[in-house]
């Protein structure tokens, strides 16, 4: 009995000492999970962090890549600051240096205003005309001399409408607000949004700026002017896509702009006399599919060779440039009034010299068939003689098939 106890006391400490020594793991464990928490939600913040600076990088990166090719054609850019074959700006004109004085030169029609023409402008009453003296006034000899310059200044005009015989005062509907903008600051910042498509701030900015900062136009008021622009004009446009339809060649082209931090695009339709432009979020062929003028136009589209357009028209033309001869002839036809798109398509569609067909070789890949000293003419001369030769060879075979 004294036995069985003392076994049972032995095997009673060793599982306490086991459990004991399981109580310390445990801890140690739940010390080491609580450590390894902290250390994966610090790793996930960082990535977090990274993962936000790896995407305003690539933002970054974008953007500057959609500005990299940025001139005066593509944006409100001056063309002073255009940058062609690698030359610093405002030096790849490509005229012959000559030893005429600038300005203007014999023989050609100046635009400089004249004096009669002037005082003929004064008397119409299409110019305000003001007077500035220089010198004694009692003088009766004086000699006039015409500045012409343009006054902006801001213009309130203030609009009473009075009530009918009834006493109702009926408001029309563009007076509706207390103060409006009036027709000549609408038609100017129109005029400026198609111009390059410039931003609404910068146009806001500019029309400020001409008044002295009297205006207070803001963003809104130019997306206003020009949403109303684009609702009247829906008419208009519709007209102009039927007259395009019946043209034979139509251009196009993609222009990108930022709304909103994203990537957009401005696409034109363009003829001889007009243009036709469409507000685009993409240019695959699921938007331009949208775009009813693609879904009806039959002629042949003349681009820069956007795969997407392929799906559209029927036939398709890439944009070239006109050779020297070339130049000269639309040249011509332009001063006489004979230049229009169907007498480009003609011209431009003729095969120049440097579109001929031909086939070339490496001259390492025919090295191996010719002693190494021979030339370039001498390999090719070779090539041809044998080719005639070749090709007497199976007249011969031809003829003596013939006759037999």
């Amino acid at each position: 009995m004294g036995r069985k106890s003392s076994y049972e006391n032995g095997m009673y400490q060793q599982l306490m000492e086991i459990m004991g020594r399981l109580d310390t793991v445990e801890k140690e464990h739940k010390k080491e999970t609580v450590k390894l928490k902290a250390e994966i939600a610090d790793l996930k913040e960082e990535n977090r962090l990274l993962r936000q600076e790896n995407q305003l990088l690539r933002d970054d990166n974008a953007r500057l890549k959609r500005i990299i090719n940025n001139d005066s054609s593509n944006t409100s850019l001056p063309p002073s600051a255009d940058q062609k074959g690698g030359k610093p700006a405002n030096t790849y004109n490509g005229r012959k240096k000559t030893d005429c004085k600038a300005g203007g030169q014999k023989g050609h029609k100046g635009t400089t205003l004249s004096k009669a023409e002037i005082e003929e402008k004064i008397t119409s009453g299409r110019y305000r005309h003001e007077v500035k003296t220089i010198g004694n006034t009692s003088g009766q000899k004086y000699v006039t001399k015409y500045v012409v310059d343009l006054a902006v200044e801001p213009v309130i005009t203030e609009v009473r409408i009075y009530a009918d015989e009834n006493g109702v005062l009926c408001i029309p509907a563009e007076y509706r607000s207390d103060v409006t903008y009036g027709a000549n600051i609408k038609a100017l910042a129109v005029s400026l949004y198609s111009e390059g498509v410039m931003s609404n701030d910068r146009i806001a900015s500019f029309l400020n700026a001409a008044s002295n900062g009297e205006l207070n136009l803001s963003e809104g008021s130019i997306y206003g002017f020009c949403k109303k622009m684009e609702n009247v004009s829906v008419t208009s446009i519709i007209n102009l896509e039927k007259e395009q339809l019946n043209r034979k060649v139509v251009a196009t082209d993609a222009t990108t702009v930022t709304v909103n931090g994203k990537l957009n695009y401005i696409r034109n339709f363009s003829t001889d006399n007009r243009v036709i432009y469409h507000a685009m979020n993409s240019k695959s062929i699921d938007a331009l599919k949208e775009l009813d003028f693609l879904k009806c136009y039959s002629g042949t589209l003349l681009h820069d060779h956007e795969t997407a357009l392929y799906h559209f028209g029927t036939e398709h033309a890439e944009c070239n440039t006109p050779s020297h001869a070339q130049s000269i002839r639309m040249k011509k036809a332009a001063q006489q009034v004979a230049l229009s798109s169907d007498s480009i398509y003609e011209i431009m569609s003729e095969e120049k010299a440097n579109q001929t067909e031909r086939i070339s070789f490496k001259v390492q890949d025919l090295r191996g068939f010719f002693p190494k000293n021979y030339t370039q003419k001498q390999m090719t001369d070779t090539i041809l003689k044998l080719l005639y030769e070749n090709q007497r060879r199976l007249e011969r075979k031809r003829n003596s098939r013939d006759e037999r």
